[in-house]
């Protein structure tokens, strides 16, 4: 129970001003639907899914290396030393690379009219990579409010920026203010989200300075290699598990049934970015649980790590889990319960889209416990097995997308996701017994996940034209659900 309590304060910690944060940056998704049109949004949420696929090639797993040795070396400066210079050297060979050859990269993405848009899509990449050391140095000494304040000052400059960009700068443009019109271009707002990412980005980089001025030219290599040895399988599962989460966006991209009706290859494009950014607007309303995932990785890897030698850990394990499910299934519902307001967090020619919503807020749920199961691999040091699963998931991806996306379009996409998320779910958990046996409490946490499941169908047949009334009843529901969790698990854990 202290673990417990432990862990759920550095969870409290790192999360509390990061989901606050991430709860104002989410009001960026309505900002952005109800003055972008659905293709243009299009454009941020592919180059996003970009920005997160490459960020697993740049770190290639030494955060996470990063967390591992810190706990096994004497010298944990040379640990930090080590790995923010390899990142270092590494991020700055790409950057300069990708400048000299920006033009075939531009045209390869299809934006060689948008060659800004590749330029802040490469600085916010190379920014958000150098970052991750000192970040990890952070939660390693469990310095969770200083890290948390960072986060929250990015999140906050990107949103501010991001108001001034998108709903100032109009109006003072419209009213042709002399500081504004000179440069300002308001045809080409989704420029200006990513002016706004770099600036926000920058200012985080800034605010970790004291965590750079703590580095050495104290380069172990034999280091290095052991590190990377244990980073590399995890780099693979990374990049492996961002095709199972990116690799939808793109696939609209490129694997979409067009309309009879659309023709010319301008309103193609169009029509297939303009999918993508329903798609991505409507994948925004399943954030909440992948917010509450964050937080919790924030505190739970470091965590792990350092509980990992004694004996209670797997007890620790198991009753974690337990506790993680049951929130991410109130989550799951309380999205569900309150969708008629939720849905207007997007602008009205996206909600085309709120079909896929249930369906992402399960894959996600599984992603989530996917993520705890996922210890097993890392304190063992088998990191291999996290990349074959991520590997068998990346491929379940592709299939799926391949033969789902032309018949059903996003929805394809969505299921694609699910079942992805499920399987390497389900194989994480199968392997791990084997490797790492802990003994979980299946038999409620499956409980939970079928009587959540349930008790949202139960929800989405009540549907009654007084908005108010149903809100109560999905209130009445959800506490329902409470009430099994109180009776099963959370009773016994406040007895203790």
């Amino acid at each position: 129970m202290s673990d417990i309590k432990k862990l759920a304060g550095q969870t409290a910690i790192y999360g509390v001003p990061t989901i606050i944060g991430r709860f104002l940056n989410y009001f960026l998704v309505p900002l952005y639907t109800y003055n972008i049109a659905t293709q243009n949004y299009g454009v941020v949420s592919e180059l996003y899914a970009y920005i997160a696929f490459l960020m697993i090639i740049l770190t290639y797993g030494m955060e996470t290396a990063f967390f591992r040795f810190s706990q096994t070396e004497e010298k944990k400066d040379i640990v930090y030393n080590t790995s923010l210079l390899s990142l270092t050297i590494t991020t700055s060979a790409f950057l300069i690379i990708s400048f000299v050859f920006i033009n075939p990269i531009s045209s390869v993405l299809e934006y060689q009219d948008n060659k800004n848009y590749i330029a802040l899509f490469l600085l916010i990449l190379g920014l958000d990579a150098i970052r991750a050391i000192p970040y990890a140095l952070l939660r390693s000494e469990q310095k969770a409010a200083r890290f948390a304040f960072i986060k929250t000052m990015d999140i906050f400059s990107n949103i501010i920026f991001n108001l001034f960009f998108i709903l100032v700068c109009p109006i003072l443009f419209n009213n042709n203010n002399p500081l504004i019109t000179p440069w300002f271009k308001p045809d080409d707002l989704v420029l200006y989200i990513f002016i706004s990412n770099f600036l926000a980005s920058s200012i985080a980089t800034l605010l970790l300075l004291p965590e750079y001025m703590k580095f050495r030219f104290s380069f172990n290599f034999s280091l290095l290699k052991k590190m990377l040895v244990y980073a590399l399988p995890v780099m693979i599962g990374g990049l492996a598990g961002m095709v199972n989460e990116t690799f939808d966006r793109i696939a609209l991209k490129h694997l979409v049934s067009i309309p009879e009706d659309i023709t010319g290859s301008k309103a193609i494009s169009e029509y297939k970015m303009s999918q993508i950014g329903i798609y991505g607007a409507c994948y925004k309303l399943s954030i909440i649980i992948s917010l509450f995932i964050q937080a919790f990785k924030f505190a739970a890897e470091p965590f792990f790590f350092s509980k990992m030698q004694q004996k209670d850990a797997k007890e620790s394990y198991s009753s974690i889990m337990t506790i993680f499910v049951i929130f991410l299934c109130i989550i799951f519902l309380g999205v569900m319960g309150y969708i008629d307001i939720f849905k207007y967090f997007i602008g009205e020619d996206y909600r085309i889209g709120l079909k896929v919503v249930p369906i992402l807020l399960v894959a996600n749920l599984f992603l989530g416990i996917y993520y705890n199961l996922s210890i097993w691999y890392k304190v063992t040091d088998k990191t291999k097995y996290g990349a074959y699963i991520a590997i068998i998931g990346a491929g379940i991806t592709l299939v799926l997308n391949y033969f789902l996306v032309p018949i059903l379009g996003y929805m394809g996409a969505a299921w694609t996701t699910l079942i992805c998320y499920f399987s390497i779910t389900l194989l994480c958990y199968l392997m791990g017994q084997k490797h790492y046996p802990i003994n979980y409490n299946i038999k409620h946490i499956t409980v939970y996940l079928v009587s959540s499941i349930a008790l949202y169908f139960l929800m989405a047949n009540i549907r009654l034209d007084n908005l108010a009334l149903s809100l109560t009843i999905n209130t009445i529901i959800i506490i329902s659900f409470l009430a099994i969790a109180y009776k099963l698990d959370i009773k016994k854990l406040i007895r203790k």
